[in-house]
């Protein structure tokens, strides 16, 4: 029924957006580059209820506060990234038995912990034209910050890639994402599982600087039987607004979760700044 709900929300959305690189709340990245010498920088909030953690047990509600990133134009196609950096604090509803359960260190109601910062890189391959879509190549590497005694961490490190499309009709911008994810066991040292990563976000100007946006984005697990705790198919769908007003843009989305595994009904907002931050030759 999730799946069902999100592809009509989705075909509602197809409708003469901006050009330009999508920006939060979406997280399906756009082929384009923030520009060479400028800075771009994210920061917000997120609450998921009944968020669970399969690899600690617990269950709950989620509330991620601040989450920052940071966009860096290091030439006119290339930037380097920060991302996802928040504190996650959980409000414990449920506690199972699970593969890393024995290692909790949490007594209360309540568990926090720093998230797993991902570094990245884009660089486009091919501008976008009149005819053609614009193409980027992204790389990006989870880094094991969230430990798993708190249980809301993996203390894994997780590898990605993907292939950027973006194309701008008038005024909807539509952006595809898809690519390899090598996820790391977080109860074994020796395996890993291959996920596809997917993403599709559109993009539509309703007014001057105001647009509505819309996603889907996760991963599909492509492991025959059942794949190592934590690195099962994910996936989710968001749809908001966003605001510009000169270099500053707020923005606004609902999320929800379109597997058993993932967190129910939730809240992101934010705001991104833009800035010459670099003097590049």
């Amino acid at each position: 029924m999730r799946l069902r709900a999100a592809a009509l929300s989705l075909v509602v959305l197809i409708w003469p957006a901006p050009a330009g690189a999508q920006q939060r709340p979406l997280v399906t990245e756009d082929p384009e580059s923030v520009g060479s010498g400028l800075v771009l920088i994210e920061t917000g909030f997120d609450y998921q209820r009944d968020q669970h953690f399969p690899v600690s047990g617990l269950s709950g509600h989620l509330r991620s506060l601040p989450r920052f990133g940071v966009s860096i134009g290091v030439s006119p196609i290339a930037e380097v990234q920060i991302d996802n950096v928040s504190y996650d604090t959980l409000r414990i509803t449920d506690r199972t038995t699970a593969p890393l359960s024995h290692l909790l260190r949490v007594s209360g109601a309540t568990t926090s912990s720093w998230s797993d910062t991902v570094v990245g890189a884009k660089t486009r391959l091919l501008s976008e034209s009149a005819v053609r879509p614009g193409i980027a190549l992204r790389f990006a590497t989870k880094l094991p910050n969230a430990g798993n005694e708190e249980g809301i961490g993996l203390d894994t490190m997780d590898f990605y890639n993907s292939l950027l499309i973006g194309k701008t009709f008038r005024s909807l911008r539509v952006v595809g994402n898809v690519g390899l994810g090598i996820l790391s066991d977080p109860t074994r040292g020796d395996r890993q599982n291959d996920v596809m990563t997917y993403g599709i976000s559109f993009a539509r100007a309703f007014a001057e600087g105001a647009e509505i946006v819309g996603e889907m984005n996760g991963r599909f697990n492509t492991r025959r039987g059942d794949p190592p705790p934590g690195t099962d198919s994910s996936g989710y769908v968001r749809f908001g607004a966003r605001l510009t007003r000169g270099l500053v843009r707020v923005d606004a989305a609902l999320v929800a979760g379109l597997t058993p595994h993932d967190a129910g009904l939730g809240v992101t907002a934010g705001l991104t700044w833009v800035f010459r931050g670099l003097d590049l030759p």
